[in-house]
């Protein structure tokens, strides 16, 4: 292999793992603050890339009569539990979250997506048709169960999953997509043309992963989900409702996964199932990081790219399974390092 591939790979692979590490950084947001493993978040991105490829195209994306769905379900489910639970007053509140907010966005997008504007607005439309979904979802499958054990979380999740590609094979349609690069500028470095699309999804990952910085550790949110991820008890304690610090973090959630999307929609063809090898990729590297550190899920998602670049090189047929066999020695290393605590016998 000679210096001018190597870095050809090595920049593909920066670009694949920018996007994985957005994806990762939400994965590790939802799983420490809800105690979800979201496998559905790659199916938010490819969602939000099949939504602009519609926009593109003039058409009205499947996206708008999901979040419409969701909405009357959420709200729906919502507007029982406030009855039941004798709180009829918070009714109002409820139905501007759950119904009036998410259906008004579909209804904007629905009427502007025939004008065709142009590509900043349309990524806008994608990016916040797309954000209220992971919200309802939430109310919808995960905060009827929310004190279960993660093992049953994750069990829905997967079942969520399921029942996610079959709406996008529904809604979307089996074709696939690949949308417009967002800039045709390109550059050469060390030998290997960059791309301004590849600028575009390193400065975006690096841009959002320092807001998320700056959120944690200067916000009263950020410090509020700190808080709910790092003891739930204590944080409802000291005023903190965990369900509403899960609800902030879906919205974060579909926010990264929806960027990602934007992203990657350029660079990869995306189907209506894409979404499970993104979101799988993004876990791997998520694991690496320990599933509790921020910079050691992106940088385990950096790893993951560079991987999965310099094996399709080496074997394309093969790439993804050398890609999830770095997942035996690491979770292997984290059992042997780990310090297990023998259960006392009861008595």
């Amino acid at each position: 292999m000679s210096f001018d591939i190597a870095a050809i790979l090595a920049v593909d692979g920066i670009a694949s793992g920018a996007i994985y590490a957005l994806v990762a950084i939400g994965t590790v947001l939802l799983f420490s603050v809800t105690r979800v493993m979201f496998v559905p978040f790659g199916d938010l991105a490819a969602f939000t890339a099949l939504t602009l490829a519609a926009l593109d195209d003039g058409k009205t994306p499947g996206t708008v009569r999901l979040v419409v769905a969701l909405a009357a379900l959420a709200f729906l489910m919502e507007a029982v539990s406030l009855v039941r639970a004798k709180r009829s007053a918070a009714l109002p509140r409820a139905a501007l979250f759950y119904l009036l907010i998410p259906i008004a966005i579909a209804i904007i997008v629905g009427l502007l997506a025939p004008l065709t504007p142009p590509l900043p607005v349309r990524l806008l439309m994608a990016l916040i048709l797309i954000v209220p979904v992971a919200p309802l979802l939430d109310r919808i499958v995960f905060r009827p169960v929310a004190d279960a054990p993660v093992l049953v979380l994750l069990i829905i999740a997967v079942a969520l999953h399921f029942a996610l590609v079959g709406l996008g094979l529904l809604f979307f349609g089996p074709e696939g997509i690949r949308t417009q690069p967002l800039t045709s500028w390109s550059t050469e470095i060390f030998g290997a043309m960059v791309s301004g699309q590849t600028v575009c999804i390193v400065v975006a990952a690096i841009a959002l992963s320092a807001l998320l910085y700056v959120c944690f550790e200067y916000t009263l949110v950020g410090k509020a989900l700190r808080a709910t991820s790092s003891n739930r008890t204590g944080a409802r304690l000291m005023g903190i409702r965990p369900a509403r610090a899960g609800t902030i973090a879906y919205v974060l959630g579909s926010v990264l996964a929806g960027v990602s999307g934007l992203l990657i929609a350029p660079v990869n063809t995306i189907f209506y199932d894409s979404g499970f090898l993104i979101g799988l990729k993004a876990f791997v590297g998520a694991i690496i990081g320990g599933l509790h550190s921020y910079p050691g899920a992106a940088l385990g998602a950096i790893i993951v790219g560079l991987l999965e670049s310099f094996a399709s090189f080496a074997s394309s047929s093969l790439k993804d399974v050398i890609v999830f066999s770095i997942l035996v020695p690491i979770l292997v290393w984290r059992s042997l390092a780990s310090v297990h605590v023998e259960e006392e016998d009861e008595e």
